[in-house]
Order: structure tokens, then sequence, then C-alpha cells
């Protein structure tokens, strides 16, 4: 009920905007007329030009939103013979909260789901109804806790709110082209974004209250645990997401390369990540809470539903892709409406991180053999010059180099000059042809001979920076990995980002980016 009457009041409120915007068109036409015949001149002819643009831009506006089409649904349609159990239970879901069953399903790569419907005259007539379902969920939640996210979508369908959906979006896309087109700092503008802001406030609300009258539809037809692991599993599922589009899929596409199989491979990095998914469970749900957020906190909503009577789950706990048994064959298919390469070499995985680490390990040689270039004097260095410069004693001016417009204390310089010369290092044995990057799914990408076991140059690197022997150990490590040093130089890139693949844990980047979930 109270639902149903900020609806209202947001629709009186959208109506109110525009007899405010006719209103004061009106008023400053009256105005206009009556300075032409009292006092005809420059000022009535200006005025008459306001009241024409601000006519204008609320009739432009309007007329956009009332002619825009409907966008195209996203994502790759799954039938009935594909998944007969998921339709199985949408029917059975749909049939719990009272709704109509939609008419298509859709699989995208997000990691959300969610209902939109085409109402037609703004949200008083219904229209075909499509369900969105993202692999990320069918590929990291049980059965039971895919059944709950189902039925709070569900819940949404059974309540109106995708018919007032509808009207709030088109609302909200009303006044901000209004606005726009009259201009945001204009006298017009700035009174009509104060009654946005109040528009925007109240519709807001209603969404915030639609997000907890669907979690309720969803605990009681598929059970207060599933639906509360569900919600308390998003903030985990998001964190991991953007975690891997940073550190498996984005961070090497300057190599000219891109990787097969990317939704694919986000499932076998939750295999291999489980101690660090598990960590981030074990922290508390996001608090921070925001009159402009659409959806309540995780935390209010759970807490809600712990107040609520307990009922009972299915106690179906396999893993949700069960119900889409087709799913690995359709992963291909739905990441090409997510994702665009563009002319990319597309490779698996383990060539991509391959590619991508020689590139960006080729960048930071190339400073780094540029600064010892510079500091030895010489027209071109390689690395006999760089180790030569570190064993005169020079390495901290290397490091320092390596960081121009910064001050470095020594400690910060031989860190830079460590991570510069392990790239040069890393880009020397492989070229020498006893050293690769291996690809690894819970780990960052390793340098390994040609048995696969790690090379370990880092602890040689350290100390040939510390000084003494270090140098001369190192050098020998070269030459039985085949490096010869006075071969090995730059190879003129440009840039010189300090990028390297999967380093970062998934629960430092859920910190460092403060991930915020979508609803269920």
């Amino acid at each position: 009920m109270v639902t149903t009457v900020r609806a209202a009041v947001s629709a009186v409120l959208l109506a109110g905007f525009y007899v405010l915007a006719f209103g004061l068109v009106a008023a400053l036409g009256w105005i206009t007329v009556w300075l032409w015949h009292e006092h005809s001149g420059v000022a009535a002819g200006k005025l008459s030009f306001l009241v024409i643009a601000i006519a204008v831009g609320i009739v432009s506006a309007l007329w956009k939103v009332v002619t825009t089409r409907p966008q195209r649904p996203d994502g790759v349609v799954i039938d009935e013979r594909q998944a007969p159990e998921l339709w199985t239970a949408v029917r059975e879901l749909a049939g719990a909260v009272q709704t109509r069953v939609p008419d298509e399903i859709r699989l995208v790569a997000e990691v959300n789901a969610a209902v939109t419907e085409d109402a037609r005259l703004l949200g008083l007539r219904a229209g075909r109804r499509y369900l969105y379902i993202g692999v990320p969920l069918l590929q990291a939640l049980t059965v039971d806790q895919i059944r709950a996210v189902l039925a709070h979508e569900l819940g949404h369908y059974s309540h109106s709110h995708t018919r007032l959906g509808a009207l709030t979006y088109r609302g909200q896309a009303a006044i901000v082209h209004t606005v726009v087109q009259v201009g945001p700092k204009s006298l017009a503008g700035r009174i009509f974004g104060l009654y946005a802001r109040l528009y925007f406030l109240v519709s807001l609300a209603v969404s915030r209250r639609m997000e907890l009258e669907a979690d309720r539809a969803a605990v009681r037809v598929a059970g207060s645990g599933a639906t509360a692991t569900a919600l308390r599993e998003l903030p985990v599922l998001n964190a991991a997401w953007g975690f891997y589009l940073n550190n498996y899929v984005g961070w090497g596409l300057d190599s000219g390369y891109a990787p097969t199989d990317v939704l694919g491979g986000f499932g076998r990095m939750l295999a291999a990540r489980g101690d660090e998914l598990a960590e981030l469970r074990g922290k508390a749900p996001d608090e921070k809470y925001s009159r402009w957020d659409s959806h309540p906190p995780i935390a209010t909503r759970v807490a809600m539903i712990e107040r609520e009577p307990t009922v009972p789950d299915s106690g179906d706990h396999r893993p949700a892709e069960a119900l889409v048994p087709v799913l690995p064959e359709l992963l291909e298919a739905v990441e090409r409406t997510a994702f665009d390469f563009g002319d990319r070499v597309r490779v698996p995985s383990e060539e991509y991180t391959g590619q991508a680490m020689r590139m960006i390990r080729q960048r930071q040689a190339d400073v780094l053999y540029r600064m010892a270039a510079r500091i030895a004097d010489v027209p071109r260095s390689d690395l006999g010059t760089v180790l030569s410069l570190i064993e005169t004693g020079r390495g901290g001016e290397l490091g320092s180099a390596l960081r121009p417009g910064e001050i470095l204390g020594p400690v910060a310089s031989a860190e830079a000059l460590r991570s510069a010369l392990e790239s040069a290092l890393g880009v020397a044995v492989e070229r020498a042809g006893t050293g690769r990057w291996q690809h690894s799914w819970s780990q960052r990408a390793t340098l390994v001979g040609r048995d696969g076991s790690p090379l370990g140059l880092g602890p040689l690197v350290a100390a040939a920076i510390d000084g003494g022997t270090g140098v001369a150990d190192l050098q020998v490590r070269l030459r039985e990995l085949g490096v010869v040093t006075s071969v090995v130089g730059a190879e003129e890139t440009v840039g010189a980002e300090e990028t390297v693949g999967a380093e970062e844990t998934v629960a430092t980047a859920a910190d460092r980016a403060g991930a915020v979930p979508d609803a269920p």
C-alpha cells in the first residue's frame, strides 16, 4: 500500500513538473505580451526569445521521451528445450508469486538478474516480459539461491513494479531532457533542477520500497535462508567479477591480443580462489546508505529477512548451472553480446597471459634501458650496462631516475630498480628460450623454466641491488639460462605502465574498489 501511494505521488510529481513548466511558459508569455503592449522594445524582444526557447525545450524533451522506442533486449535467448528445468522453476515461482510467466529468458554477462516489460501507455497496459539471468550467478550460486534470485525478480512483476518502473524511467528521462534543453544554468533550468531533485528523491524511495517487497516475495516462495545467503553472496561476486575483468581480461589488451572463453574463465577463477572468496564472505555487508541509492543496503535487506517468519528452503544445493545443462555451449554467444575486442587476436587465457606479460615487462625494461643509457652517457644501453651501474654503486641513482618528478628515498629507489630489473630479466630469459610466463587462476603469473618450475630470480635481484657479490652471482645464473647481457636491450616501446596481471587478491580489490552490489 505504501509503495502504491509513493508511486502515485511520483506520478503526480511528474505531472506537476509539466504543470510547472507550462505554467512558467504561460507566465512569461503573459509578461511578454504585456511588455510588447506597454513597453515594446529590446526587453520585450529578449523575453520573447526566452519564452520561445523554454517552450521549444519542453516540447522537444517531451517528444523525445514519448517517441523513444524500447531498447532491444540484451543477451542470448534460452528456450525451454535447452533448459527445461530452469523454465519449470520459473513457472513454479511465477505461480507462487501470482504473476504471468516471462515471455523470454535471456542470459547476460553480468553479476545481476533483472526483469523488464515493454509496458505501454506509461505502464497502464501490459507488454512483453523479459527475464535476464547473469551467467556469473549461475556459475557461483546454488539452485536454492538462484531460485531466491528469480523469485525476487518475479516478485517485481507480481507487484506491477515493472509497469511503475516504465513510468518512473520515462519521467526521469523527460525531466533530464527538459533541464538539458533549457540549460541547467539558466533561471528556468535552476527552477526545474530543484523540482527534479524532489522528483528523483521520491522515485528512488519508491524503488527502494519495491526492492524490499520483492525480497519478501522471495522469502515467501524460496525460503529465508536461500534469500539471505544469495543477498550476502552478491558483494562477493561483484568484487570477484570486477577483479577478474581487471586482472584477467582488460589488463593486457594493449598487447593486441584478447582471451577466449572469458565467461568460462571466470568460473575457473572462482574455483581456484575459494579461500579468498571465503575471506571476503566473512566481512559484514556494506552498511553505507544514500538517499540517491535505488536499492537499500544489503545489511538492511538481510535484517528485514531475519525479522520475517522463517520459511524453509527446498534443500537443493546443486550448482545453479545444473538448471542450464547447455550453459558451456552458450557462453561464447553471450560473450559476443557483452564484449567487443575489436580486431585483437583471440587466444586462450594461458597464451594471452604470456603475450600481455611480455608486452608489459618489455615496456618497463625499456624505461630501465633508456635511463641507464642516460646515466652511463652511452647512445644505447643493454642489460650489461644496467648490471655494471649497479655493481659500481650507481643503482640508487638509476632507481631514482625511473621515477622522474619524484623524490625517492633509498628504500623506494631500490624498490623501483628491483621491479624494473625483474621485468628486464623476465624478457631476457624468455628471449633466450629458457623461460616463459605461466598463467595461474589462483595467483599472479610466474616466470618458470622449461620444466615448469619457478625460476625464482627475485632473491638474486634483491641481493644484486644490495651490493657485494650479488651482481656476480646474478650474472652466473643468467649465463646458465643462456642470457647474453650485451645483446639484450630496449625495443623502444611506448609507455611504461606499472601493471601486472593477477597480482592483487579478490579481497584487496574489493577494498580498493569499494564494490557496491546490484540487487538480485
